[in-house]
Order: structure tokens, then C-alpha cells, then sequence
């Protein structure tokens, strides 16, 4: 007798059967998931919002929700506990960390300020709550350049943690007494340029975007340099139907739902089997893993209450002034 589901994908059935109960569960327990937009396609589609780190962190602000499962890494999920910490907030992985928080250590940041006593500490969103407690103001990819500007010309300020980012925002706002920390995001640092101008080549009428923590080179090649959210929303406005996309390839699944005509190229990094560029610590969450915290409420984002005070400082003038 045949077999009548043999046919059936084992892999996708058992991920709708996660779906399913995520649905139920979260709904039940009175709990948003947030998803960044570097997750893989299927946690993005069971978020209640995908976002960039603004848009995630002004969510987690106002949630009612009891419950924040948190799809991202370490960081976020602490900004998340940082802004709401009257709600428990769930990381299904906990070892998804960040290879650009890494890169700048709290206690190496705190000798490194004894140099600069008399400078405005400004902190990439990706860096660990500790750091975030040394900082005088959190900023986004979306938001830097705009809170670099909101302060006085003269104003001596150090950056960190992404040199990258931070040299994109000297060159636009022609600020010279900025310190810049020597940190690097190991996606964003990895893009190929000789295979970009290649994949140019093959797709002569392909615009390139990328975000500001790729190398300079790469960015010279970019038609459009902004966030991950503002690379998205000039993908959708734009009449071009070719993009090279240089970011981490998550976002590929948000821009082609928004512009299903259109074609998606993720720009290779220089050692590349696949020809696209991930974040290992973002492919770590599962519809598993979702699953599995949602229903027994772990792992749990713990941190000390003064700490949360020290850090809630830096994030909130980040979100005022984004306002």
C-alpha cells in the first residue's frame, strides 16, 4: 500500500505545529514576541513585530504585554528588561551574543575613559548593559547621525563601539573631537568588495544598498547607505527592481514581502560557500527554542535593579531625542 504522506515536508510540518502553538501560547500568557530583522524568515513570521533595534526598543517602552520574548541577541533583550523592568522578559537562546558588543569590554571601556574624562560618552545600541550604564547616550544606526548633530560643535565626544559607523558619522558631520572605538560587527566587516563590483557586472542596473557598519570601501559602491529599517523602506519607494543588498540577509525576507517584483542579491562576504552573509548569533533562535521558553517562561534576561537605573539613562535620551 502506498505510503499517502510521503510527500509530506517533515521539516516544514513540524515548524507550522511550533507556529500553532506559539499562537496559542502567547495569547494565553499575554506575551509579544519581537523579532529583529536578521532572524530567518519563519521566526519573523510568527513576531508580533519585526523591527530594527529603534523600533524594537520603542516598542518594549510601551508594551502592555506581561511577557517579551525577545527574537535578537543579548543586548536587545537587556535593552528590553532595561526599558520594562516590570515584565519578564525571555531570550530563547542565551548564548546568541553580539561579536560588536564583544568588542568593547566594560571594564576595558572604563580604563579607556580615564583618558577622556572631560567627553560625552556615546554608545552604539549594540553593546552590553554595563557599557550602557557608562554612556551618556545610546544611539541607533537610524538615530546617530541626527544625536551626533543635536550636540554642540564643540563637543568632545567618544563613540563606540563600531569604528566603521562611527568614521560614516565623522565624514557627515565633520566632527573632529570624535573618539572613535576600535570595534567591529564580523557580518557587516566581512562584505567582498571585489565580489560586489562582480555582482555589479552581472546586474548592471542593480543599486546597491548598504549599512553603515560595512568598511568605507563598501560603501563607497552603495547607492543608498541608512539602518537596516531605512534600507528596507528605500527598496519599497525606489523604481529600481535589482538591489544588492549589503547587510545581514534577514532583512532579504522583509523586503521581498514588501516588493515581491523585485529582486534581492545578498552581497557575498570574502570567504563565502553559500553567497550570502548571516550572523551566527542571530540564526541560533529556532520555532524550537521559541516554542520551548514561551511555555516554561525561561531563560529569563535577569539584571540588578541599580544597573538598570544606570543604563536607563543613556536609552532614554536615545528615544527622546528621536521623538
Amino acid at each position: 500500500m502506498n505510503n499517502i504522506v510521503e510527500n509530506i515536508n517533515v521539516e516544514n510540518f513540524i515548524k507550522m505545529d511550533f507556529s500553532r502553538e506559539i499562537y496559542k501560547l502567547k495569547k494565553e500568557k499575554n506575551c509579544v514576541i519581537l523579532s529583529h530583522f536578521y532572524q530567518t524568515a519563519d521566526i519573523q513570521n510568527i513576531a508580533d513585530f519585526v523591527g530594527d533595534s529603534l523600533q524594537l526598543s520603542q516598542i518594549a517602552a510601551d508594551t502592555q504585554a506581561d511577557i517579551i520574548l525577545f527574537c535578537g541577541v543579548n543586548f536587545m533583550a537587556e535593552t528590553a528588561k532595561v526599558l520594562s523592568p516590570d515584565k519578564k522578559v525571555l531570550l530563547p537562546e542565551p548564548n546568541a551574543g553580539c561579536s560588536l558588543a564583544d568588542s568593547c569590554n566594560a571594564n576595558d571601556l572604563k580604563e579607556f575613559l580615564k583618558n577622556y574624562p572631560d567627553h560625552t560618552v556615546v554608545s552604539y545600541v549594540n553593546t552590553s548593559v554595563e557599557v550602557k550604564a557608562m554612556t551618556d547616550i545610546c544611539c541607533t544606526s537610524s538615530n546617530a547621525v541626527k544625536i551626533i548633530e543635536s550636540l554642540p560643535k564643540d563637543e568632545k565626544i567618544v563613540f563606540l563601539p563600531d569604528r566603521n559607523l562611527g568614521s560614516y558619522i565623522k565624514s557627515i558631520t565633520k566632527r573632529e573631537n570624535m573618539i572613535v572605538w576600535d570595534g567591529a560587527c564580523h557580518v557587516h566587516e566581512e562584505f567582498s568588495v571585489e565580489k560586489i563590483i562582480e555582482l555589479k557586472k552581472n546586474y548592471p542596473n542593480a543599486k546597491v544598498l548598504a549599512h553603515p557598519e560595512c568598511k568605507k570601501t563598501v560603501l563607497i559602491l552603495a547607492d543608498k547607505i541608512g539602518s537596516t529599517a531605512a534600507l528596507l523602506e528605500f527598496s519599497k519607494k525606489d523604481d529600481c527592481k535589482e538591489f544588492i543588498v549589503a547587510t545581514e540577509s534577514g532583512i532579504l525576507h522583509q523586503m521581498q514581502l514588501a516588493s515581491p517584483q523585485k529582486t534581492f542579491i545578498p552581497a557575498p562576504p570574502i570567504d563565502s560557500t553559500c553567497g550570502c552573509n548571516d550572523c551566527k548569533y542571530m540564526k541560533m533562535i529556532t520555532l524550537e527554542k521559541v516554542y520551548n521558553t514561551l511555555k516554561n517562561e525561561a531563560p529569563e534576561v535577569i539584571i540588578d535593579a541599580d544597573l538598570i537605573e544606570k543604563a536607563k539613562k543613556s536609552i532614554l535620551r536615545m528615544l527622546e531625542m528621536s521623538k
